[in-house]
């Protein structure tokens, strides 16, 4: 959860570098008027800095991220949630 509420001030970014899109119907009626036409999954990513006691960036902790993005009654795409957040572990991001 630390993750995808510290997620929000990069959310611009994350949208813009957003790859892999995924359709999907809307099959749940409790969502007909607000995506009437589906809905999309990306999949995006982003960084939190780290710092020390004395407020130095010591390293970024990279996470992978799945949005998912509605496609409302007037054709525009509107952010709805981030499905889940998973930290990077297998490459570091150096200063």
């Amino acid at each position: 959860m630390y993750a995808k509420a510290n997620s929000v001030s990069a959310i611009k970014e994350m949208i813009e570098i957003a790859t892999n899109k995924i359709f999907a119907e809307n099959y749940a009626i409790k969502h007909n008027a607000d995506a009437k036409f589906g809905w999309y999954r990306y999949d995006t990513h982003f960084a939190i800095p780290v710092y020390d006691d004395n407020m130095e960036l010591q390293r970024y902790n990279v996470f992978k991220a799945r949005i998912l993005v509605r496609h409302a009654w007037d054709g525009k795409l509107y952010l709805y949630d981030i499905l889940w957040t998973k930290k990077e572990t297998s490459k570091p991001l150096e200063q």
